[in-house]
């Protein structure tokens, strides 16, 4: 494992969020608006370390003190020692944002027992020990916090596609309600489930634009729009225990398939 790390600053500094999956994407869009708004960013990789540095910098240049950190959520134990290096780095952890996740196909007729299980450590495991671990900082600080979990629009419109990795967003998804009452009052747990956001190499980009206009109101999340929820989210201090939902109203529809297969 390494680090990429900015000069480390005192604890009582602007507040820490780690961003899980921040390198590129979602993630980074979510920690640079995290940045304009004075969190110092960590912001976790697994294998895009350049990337990671880039988005590392541009957050140093909104709220100084950002720094990028690898660990691979398929091992435990680079998950149990991620928070700890971000304390020596910062001094302190104030929240943490769960935007990394495997996304891998499957459905009944390819199922297996490892697949489910590979993505049942990083995308619901990885999570709920970096909660724990969390809760157990800030218990030591006398302060409180936050995770934001970023889940799926497809939790409450369901179709066959993506079986394990549905799977493993549902049990992240029940884990937000166990945790918001277990570690509570230090620590505040929110689901924010987003509908269409960013199109992938599986939509070409007029594809991509015709899915992302069907909805109740004519359109899907955005980058910006998700990014808002985030920041809500975190600042919003009697919000625990539940979800919310951000996707244009596409959770009241039903799709055969999942957008990227249509």
């Amino acid at each position: 494992m390494s680090d990429c790390t900015a000069p480390a600053t005192e604890p009582d500094s602007p507040p820490v969020v780690l961003i899980t999956g921040a390198a590129r994407r979602l993630g980074r869009e979510i920690a640079l608006t995290l940045a304009t708004a004075g969190w110092r960013i960590a912001v976790h990789y697994r294998e895009s370390e350049s990337d990671a540095i880039k988005t590392a910098a541009d957050c140093d240049a909104l709220t100084a003190g950002a720094a990028c950190f690898d660990a691979n959520f398929d091992i435990e134990a680079e998950v149990h020692t991620l928070l700890p290096r971000i304390v020596t780095q910062f001094g302190r952890i104030d929240a943490v944002v769960n935007s990394a996740s495997s996304f891998v196909h499957d459905d009944i007729s390819s199922f297996s027992f490892s697949l489910m299980s590979q993505l049942l450590r990083s995308n619901a495991g990885a999570p709920i020990l970096l909660a724990k671990a969390l809760h157990t900082h800030l218990e030591n600080r006398s302060a409180t916090g936050a995770v934001v979990n970023l889940l799926d629009q497809k939790l409450w419109n369901p179709n066959p596609d993506f079986l394990s990795y549905t799977l493993s967003k549902a049990a992240l998804e029940c884990a937000n309600t166990v945790m918001a009452q277990a570690l509570a009052p230090t620590l505040r747990v929110i689901g924010v489930a987003p509908g269409l956001t960013l199109t992938s190499h599986m939509l070409s980009d007029d594809k991509f634009k015709a899915l992302h206009q069907l909805s109740p109101l004519g359109r899907s999340s955005t980058p910006k729009d998700v990014c808002a929820t985030v920041k809500f989210a975190l600042e919003n201090q009697s919000i625990t225990g539940t979800t919310l939902l951000v996707d244009g109203g596409q959770h009241l529809m039903r799709f055969e398939r999942d957008f990227s297969m249509m």
